[in-house]
């Protein structure tokens, strides 16, 4: 038997791609036009003009698909532009490649309003005084009139001691006094006065406070004291005022 001699594959034909069919159908309708204007055909050289042009447009396309096919990597890539937000304002201008998004309008800030008055609040008073009351020992001093008790306190053979005692029933204090004294006689002396300053006048003697030692605080007393050089027979005075006022504890 005869050995079968190896037949040699066949070599894979390369894959063709689409560029390659419109190149090669491209071609072939030139070849065809070329055949047309040599003369072969009797069609009118106006309608052949028109297949020449169609074919030019044809081959132009077809190198241009033949580039982006070849060459898709270099096809800038479209890019869809996000949606708008509710916050964003405006529309972009019409033939932009992509809108600008604008940024939200700011709103002014709203000053927070001033917190309601209370319903108990009252305005003050013009021309109120805002001091507090007085009270306790701040409160305004009262002035009264002055008493005055006359009292005789030893009796001597020749003269015989005597007191009046001046109270301040007021809570002011009284700088200023008038004591007056009259004796029954011109010829009985005052001497000794502690308390006082006295001068006379025939059988009227006066006494004034002596100095800031006599004044008389308020709610209380001083005493003024004196003896009166005589006999003490009928020598009691026959009459004591304070600031015009009668002095108790003379015997009428």
């Amino acid at each position: 038997m005869k050995e079968r001699q190896a037949v040699p594959a066949t070599p894979p034909q390369p894959r063709r791609t689409v560029a390659i069919i419109l190149l090669d159908r491209l071609v072939a309708l030139a070849t065809a036009a070329r055949r047309v204007l040599t003369g072969r055909d009797d069609a009118s050289r106006a309608t052949w003009l028109a297949v020449i042009a169609a074919l030019g447009v044809l081959v132009v396309t077809a190198v241009l698909v033949a580039g982006v096919l070849r060459t898709p990597q270099k096809l800038t890539p479209v890019t869809l532009d996000p949606p708008l937000s509710v916050d964003q304002e405006g529309t972009p201008p019409a033939g932009t490649p992509r809108a600008q998004a604008r940024p939200a309008a700011t709103s002014a800030a709203v000053p927070a309003p001033p917190p309601a008055a209370s319903a108990t609040a009252v305005p003050p008073t013009v021309g109120a005084s805002t001091r507090p009351a007085p009270t306790g020992s701040t409160a305004t001093a009262t002035s009264a009139a002055l008493v005055a008790d006359f009292a005789i306190e030893d009796n001597a053979l020749l003269s015989f001691g005597a007191a009046v005692t001046i109270s301040n029933p007021g809570s002011a204090p009284t700088p200023q006094w008038t004591l007056v004294v009259t004796l029954p006689r011109e010829s009985l002396r005052v001497s000794a006065v502690q308390g006082a300053r006295a001068t006379r006048d025939g059988a009227v003697w006066t006494f004034v406070p002596d100095g800031a030692a006599g004044q008389v605080p308020g709610s209380a007393s001083v005493r003024v004291t004196f003896r009166v050089n005589g006999s003490p027979a009928g020598a009691t005075p026959e009459a004591c005022t304070i600031d015009g006022a009668a002095c108790t504890g003379l015997s009428n």
